[in-house]
């Protein structure tokens, strides 16, 4: 299993008890999804190595307390602090204005009118306000990511149109005057 064709889930964080458990926490606001899994994919080195999960139940909020089939002390210690992933091929279609961050990497923001806003390099969702960072003209630029801005998904044609309020592309485009 590639990187690629996986995202992220969350991460393990410590140990749970003396039997091999450990805490997964969840990188989700659906965590719910996430009541019944099978396999996992825990980044060790660089390399997805699949774990079988034996039992899970919930913890705290978004947080799981997992065991593995045929653990043992050694592999539990391993896993400690990795990154935990699933393939995307279990995600389910979105349809409509619904898109996951991963799949509008490379759409094009257009404004109502047509004109292009960029290419989304990035979604920053390490904030409160999650948003798109795009490059145009050789300028980075930061459009947050509002529900009722979103116009339309196009995902034929990889753009996504948006109602942009006045002046915000102006603020990464036009240069400062400078107070006198």
């Amino acid at each position: 299993m590639k990187k690629e064709d996986c995202y992220f889930l969350g991460k393990i964080t410590r140990r749970h008890g003396l039997h091999g458990n450990v805490f997964l926490k969840l990188d989700t606001d659906q965590p719910e999804m996430y009541s019944k899994l099978d396999t996992v994919f825990v980044d060790i080195n660089g390399l997805l190595v699949p774990f079988f999960i034996a039992r899970q139940s919930w913890s705290k909020g978004e947080t799981l307390i997992v065991s593995f089939k045929n653990s043992t002390e050694a592999l539990v210690d391993q896993v400690v602090g990795k990154d935990v992933y699933l393939p995307l091929s279990g995600l389910p279609k979105l349809t409509g204005n619904k898109f996951y961050y991963h799949e509008v990497i490379g759409f094009e923001i257009r404004e109502e009118d047509g004109k292009s806003c960029g290419i989304i390099e990035s979604v920053n969702d390490q904030t409160g306000q999650h948003y798109f960072v795009l490059t145009l003209a050789g300028k980075q630029i930061v459009i947050p990511i509002i529900k009722d801005w979103i116009l339309e998904i196009n995902r034929e044609e990889k753009f996504l149109k948006m109602s942009l309020p006045e002046g915000l592309m102006d603020v990464f485009l036009i240069p400062s005057k400078k107070d006198e």
